[in-house]
């Protein structure tokens, strides 16, 4: 009878997380169930022995793994444009530094415009890089977003970062969609870190002092840094993610990135070869995202160094979690129409628009 019931009990359980409102794949719904039901230490050891024991090859990059760059739109300015009546707006983004040892594949580091301003110039760039010369096959792609010409918005999923009422509706806000510029992920479950979250005056989670935060102010200008160092609350702060601690600083890789313990997470989650993705900033403001398959924490923080990120922090990892999309018009005046930063990115292109359970940033034109 006991074990009838305790059979049931899970049954009910593991059935209402499967059918828990928003955006999850049955994958994702049944680990995370797992997590939260005693199952962590087992997740965390399989997640290590699996992504730790399966490197990518040192070889060329498949070129179906490679970004499927857009081509320039009509009436695109050239990258080195100036902004009219914008002082010290810089004019496009900085030079990709490709790593020490890799040979570099054709359009690697080679930035490509997306969608354009209001006055013609591109307000986001892509590229992609190779970061790491032992693995080579290893493609992070690269997204560059000019501040002065978008506004960013955090957005509180049906699960993530927990409770209800959250103003947003779990998905980009339909009066946003048309001025579209990126959609992506946002950062780690809030039960498997110290960081908090905060949007519009209210509090999921305490905010923690030193935690790499991404922050976003009431003009829509986002930036990354450590909380209480170089980012604290004020009236113009509007919303805060936190996730765990940056892993660029200054310019330069944090010392440890590469140990097996350390302010990242889990023993040896840093040596994990899968899913990964970033957020920092540029010495000029702007919006630095990093993203890529089969990567170490070591290859992520290479990657945005090499972008130019002068502080970045890691945001989500592993499949179903990483996402990334560009939006630009189809034709000139046309509707807007996504595109994944990567072609091997798990989920549907316009991930966002419906409620999702996870929460998420999006970026839209100013």
């Amino acid at each position: 009878m006991v074990v009838a019931v305790l059979v049931v009990a899970v049954g009910v359980s593991y059935g209402q997380a499967l059918l828990a409102p928003g955006d999850a794949p049955l994958t994702v719904r049944t680990v995370e169930w797992v997590r939260d039901n005693g199952g962590a230490g087992v997740v965390d050891a399989v997640e290590n022995w699996w992504f730790t024991r399966n490197p990518p090859p040192n070889a060329a990059p498949d070129p179906s793994a490679l970004p499927d760059l857009p081509p320039p739109q009509a009436g695109t300015r050239a990258a080195g444009t100036s902004h009219p009546g914008r002082p010290g707006t810089t004019s496009g983004p900085p030079t990709v530094t490709i790593p020490s040892g890799i040979t570099p594949v054709a359009r690697e580091g080679v930035w490509v415009p997306g969608r354009l301003d209001r006055q013609g110039l591109p307000a986001m760039f892509t590229t992609f890089v190779q970061p790491d010369p032992t693995h080579a096959s290893v493609v992070a792609a690269v997204a560059w977003i000019r501040a002065s010409d978008t506004v960013g918005h955090l957005v509180a999923g049906t699960t993530q970062p927990g409770g209800d009422g959250w103003p947003d509706g779990a998905r980009v806000a339909p009066g946003d969609v048309s001025s579209l510029v990126a959609t992506f992920n946002s950062g780690w479950r809030f039960k498997d870190l110290l960081g908090g979250f905060y949007e519009n005056g209210r509090y999921s989670h305490s905010l923690q002092t030193g935690a790499g935060s991404v922050v976003i102010d009431r003009t829509g200008r986002v930036t990354v840094g450590q909380w209480g160092r170089d980012v604290t609350m004020s009236p113009s702060v509007v919303a805060v993610r936190q996730n765990l601690h940056l892993i660029v600083d200054a310019g330069a890789a944090e010392p440890g990135i590469a140990d097996a313990s350390g302010p990242w997470g889990v023993s040896k989650n840093q040596r994990q070869f899968t899913w990964r993705s970033g957020l920092g900033i540029d010495a000029h403001g702007n919006l630095i995202y990093v993203a890529g398959d089969g990567m170490t924490l070591k290859m992520l923080t290479a990657a945005l160094v090499a972008a130019k990120a002068t502080r970045a922090v890691e945001l989500d990892m592993h499949t179903n979690m990483v996402f990334f999309a560009r939006w630009a018009p189809t034709a000139a005046n046309g509707p807007v129409s996504p595109a994944k930063l990567l072609p091997t990115m798990p989920s549907r292109a316009d991930r966002y628009i419906a409620p999702d359970q996870r929460d998420f940033f999006y970026v839209t034109l100013r």
